[in-house]
């Protein structure tokens, strides 16, 4: 049986990224060779930097070896040595998501709402130099103290409201998910800590 080549073409990787105004995408180092068998183990050792720069800042991402990313008339194309070879479509994927979030990391930055539903739960900023943390009481017998990275900041309008700010998307989402997974929302009395704009079914408890 014969396949096309669209056929094993990344539907994500092979999309062009548009590159707003304002926004530099440059790449340092090499990545040498194009047989996909040397790569197998590799996936992860980086010999190019793609660094993405914008109004808020910059930031930077490590390419597999065999990964490429070419920048003209503003817009980024990710292309991998050997598009049939499965690992290298799922990083070639993997590698434009990413790219993606480093440009409107660095053109617009990531929000990311908390909230805090339960009767007592509260919320609050310590902000002390090499000591940044949330503050929660989420109903145990203690408080609980969640570090928040240099690179994101931190908005509480109101003790059960928080919001999250950062450039990097990845880093923003972990925070929020350390948050939530100390009362995870449960569905009988449907509290618990709420992420962007999650919901959750209630269930009615088993009647006796």
């Amino acid at each position: 049986m014969v396949h096309s080549t669209a056929a094993v073409l990344s539907k994500v990787g092979k999309q062009m990224l548009r590159v707003p105004t304002g926004v530099t995408v440059a790449t340092r180092g090499f990545n040498a060779g194009v047989d996909a068998g040397a790569y197998r183990g590799k996936a992860h050792e980086a010999t190019t930097t793609v660094t993405v720069a914008g109004p808020r800042g910059s930031l930077a991402l490590g390419l597999a070896p065999f990964v490429r990313v070419a920048v003209a008339n503003g817009k980024a194309a990710v292309t991998v040595a050997d598009p049939t070879d499965r690992l290298q479509k799922a990083m070639w994927g993997t590698t434009r998501r990413l790219l993606a979030n480093l440009v409107v990391g660095v053109s617009e930055g990531f929000t990311v709402p908390v909230r805090l539903v339960g009767v007592g739960y509260r919320a609050s900023l310590v902000d002390e130099p090499g000591n940044k943390h949330i503050l929660l009481k989420l109903g145990h017998s203690h408080d609980i103290k969640v570090p928040v990275p240099d690179t994101v900041e931190v908005a509480i309008p109101a003790p059960q409201r928080l919001i999250l700010s950062s450039n990097d998307k990845l880093v923003v989402t972990q925070l929020a998910a350390n948050i939530r997974k100390h009362r995870p929302p449960e569905p009988y009395n449907q509290k618990g800590v709420f992420v962007g704009d999650e919901t959750i079914k209630k269930k009615e408890g088993k009647k006796r």
